[in-house]
């Protein structure tokens, strides 16, 4: 069984990487639909193997998380292979536009890197007939601190410092509290550039739940998706961000892994735990893996400990939630949905994520996804 897994995933990592390419430059767009390029018969061939297409058909729209906007480009591209009866256009938007669009009922789900608040849990059943939107965990990422510094190949940073950095207080590379963390490095004499989220945004708010938990003498500000410190550079989305820093020298900004590329370094964060730890697949799943559950009912919305010093436990890591009616689905769009969320909860759909930077969701919690799924109606 896990011979067979494996050559699924080498089977589909060439489709992968093509697909994740597009989705750096493509986020907020609307064009992931099942027009993807049907060169990849690798892909293809393993998708149709065993997704299961039900009676799905039409067209789904969805809006939200920029930040999974990579993973939903790779699983979309399967998935409408598999069952070429349906379009699904994912528009990444931004967690709070994802929010809003689905409360007011103009998609069959949303994503969003934050739980639903109960106000809009409260809004969103007026669109789910008898029932009410839920979060369902569906992956993980690290959110990667990445700069660009000409000269200066790996930093490490602990949260006080980032948080002194975002807020103005650090204004040099080459502050003292940067150089007592990097005793070694050639740190210029360079103003720094930091660059944050302009829209509403799960991964703002999960990065400052981070600050707060873990630097709270340094960050006092409430959090929230809307960015809330004054001055620094902002930005659309996490690709605006990314592509920000990578066109400053002196840049820094937060971005999930799967954009810290092409140019960007990403930070090795001090927690405190026996070595700094870097921004990977596993690092996430090692922290999600320790999460609570605290969502009621069919919500499985998850507490995540920032202030993590476990070995290897990478600390500034977000989980999306796809979120949609426990009850109360549009007729046309449930088959859809559900056979969407299906695929992309399955083991072979979760498989796919590590080999593009995000992290899969620890089998005691994806189990509990796939049994809600199942349910929905």
């Amino acid at each position: 069984m896990k011979l067979q897994r494996m050559n699924r995933r080498a089977l589909t990592l060439g489709a992968l990487a093509v697909s994740g390419a597009l989705a750096l430059t493509a986020c907020g767009s609307d064009d992931t639909g099942s027009s993807g390029d049907s060169s990849s018969s690798a892909s293809a061939t393993t998708a149709a193997g065993s997704i299961k297409c039900d009676d799905a058909k039409g067209q789904l729209l969805a809006d939200g998380s920029s930040a999974q906007k990579n993973a939903i480009d790779a699983w979309v591209k399967n998935f409408t292979q598999a069952c070429n009866g349906v379009q699904i256009n994912y528009k990444g938007s931004g967690s709070g536009a994802g929010i809003t669009a689905f409360t007011q009922g103009q998609v069959a789900f949303a994503g969003s890197d934050s739980a639903l608040k109960p106000e809009e849990v409260t809004a969103s059943k007026q669109v789910c007939s008898g029932g009410q939107g839920i979060d369902l965990p569906m992956v993980a990422g690290p959110i990667a601190v990445a700069v660009n510094i000409s000269g200066v190949d790996s930093l490490t940073l602990d949260a006080p410092t980032i948080a002194k950095i975002f807020d103005g207080k650090i204004t040099k590379w080459n502050d003292a509290a940067i150089k007592k963390l990097n005793p070694s490095a050639k740190l210029p004499d360079l103003k720094i550039q930091a660059f944050h989220r302009s829209d509403e945004s799960g991964t703002t708010d999960n990065f400052t739940k981070y600050l707060i938990a873990a630097a709270p003498n340094d960050w006092k500000y409430s959090g929230g998706k809307a960015w809330q410190a004054k001055g620094g550079q902002a930005a659309q989305g996490s690709s605006g961000v990314a592509q920000g820093v990578k066109q400053t020298n002196g840049a820094i900004g937060y971005m999930e892994l799967s954009y810290a590329k092409d140019g960007l370094k990403t930070v090795d964060i001090d927690t405190g735990a026996s070595a700094p730890v870097k921004a990977s697949s596993d690092g996430a799943t090692k922290a999600v893996a320790a999460a609570q559950v605290v969502g009621t009912g069919s919500d499985l919305s998850l507490k995540l400990d920032y202030t993590t010093k476990a070995d290897g436990a990478y600390p500034i890591t977000l989980v999306t939630y796809e979120i949609v009616c426990d009850k109360g689905n549009k007729s046309a769009t449930l088959p859809g949905t559900k056979a969407f969320l299906n695929y992309i909860a399955s083991q072979e759909g979760q498989s796919i994520l590590s080999g593009i930077d995000y992290a899969p969701m620890p089998d005691a919690i994806i189990s509990k996804v796939r049994s809600t799924v199942a349910s929905l109606s």
